[in-house]
């Protein structure tokens, strides 16, 4: 008569093994969350890292180009190089690479100093839209006021190929720029276009760097290949720039060969291998990729905008 009602009740091991699985469903939800939220951070920058206005730097290169032929004899090519011809550019942080190639004009018997002094001396005649000119070592960098930051580079085109400042001396050095851009292009197809990408939103973190541990663009994209010529990860950008900050905060401290031919090393400025100018870039990538592992164990969409540092 006094039959038990304890078969309707679940087993205490019953009961943990529903708990378990509610908590597991809960945290799987969490995660989805986490990762699409991560994702949509990432899309929002690269948005508004796309958003410039290709047409009017167009602009101001013609008008480079027409105040610099005005006062010689000959014709001068603009040509988007660097990070624009590549789509890596990225607005307000990373330079305007244009190279300016000499087609005979008087220019061409000068050495690159020469050049660069004869550019720096017309464009700050000519340029009434331009708050800033400088002459650096291989090249003149115009600040405009809208923000616009544009590099020229010197070149004079030979029998045997183009050539621009040497990284060591005053004199003409052989470059291969589309052989470089070959190879990004061929790399980024391979992780079906992820890399480009992800290479804006790792300038975009090396921007924020301290000036003396900054990277050059040329840097970061060759870096890049070298980290992800083997990659076999998942093709998102999350995924990516962990392993770009993971694996970039060793391989730095090595020298890369630069594939162009301006000079022995793409890095060069940064010193031998294990240089205290490449630990302290080191330093800066490991301290980003330990932001991000902290933000990914626990699932933290603010601790990724903090590594990333958002617009």
């Amino acid at each position: 008569m006094g039959g038990s009602g304890g078969g309707f009740l679940p087993s205490s091991s019953n009961s943990d093994s529903i708990k378990n699985e509610l908590k597991q469903s809960m945290s799987g939800t969490k995660n989805a969350e986490y990762e699409t939220n991560v994702a949509s951070f990432l899309n929002d920058q690269l948005v508004q890292y796309n958003d410039r206005d290709v047409k009017g730097i167009q602009g101001k290169l013609d008008g480079i180009k027409t105040a610099l032929e005005k006062d010689i004899d000959g014709t001068l090519n603009t040509v988007f190089g660097g990070s624009v011809q590549k789509h890596t550019y990225v607005d307000g942080i990373s330079d305007v690479d244009s190279l300016v190639i000499l087609n005979n004009s008087e220019l061409v018997g000068k050495n690159p100093e020469q050049v660069k002094d004869y550019f720096l001396k017309v464009l700050k005649d000519k340029l009434k839209d331009a708050k800033d000119i400088q002459k650096g070592d291989l090249a003149v960098t115009i600040d405009f006021n809208d923000g616009v930051i544009i590099q020229l580079l010197p070149a004079v085109k030979t029998a045997d190929g183009v050539k621009i400042q040497s990284a060591k001396a005053n004199t003409w050095s052989e470059i291969n720029p589309q052989g470089f851009a070959n190879e990004l292009t061929k790399v980024n197809q391979a992780l079906e276009g992820k890399l480009v990408p992800t290479i804006k939103l790792i300038k975009s973190v090396n921007a924020q760097f301290p000036e003396k541990r900054q990277m050059t663009g040329y840097h970061m994209e060759s870096l890049a290949i070298d980290v992800f010529k083997s990659y076999a990860g998942e093709r998102t950008t999350k995924a990516m720039l962990e392993h770009f900050f993971d694996q970039a905060k060793s391989a730095v401290l090595t020298p890369i060969k630069d594939k162009t031919g301006q000079s022995v090393h793409v890095d060069e400025y940064l010193g031998s291998q294990n240089s205290e100018g490449r630990k302290g870039v080191s330093y800066q990538l490991d301290l980003i990729s330990r932001k991000i592992k902290s933000a990914n164990n626990v699932a933290s969409i603010d601790l990724w905008k903090d590594a990333l540092g958002e617009l």
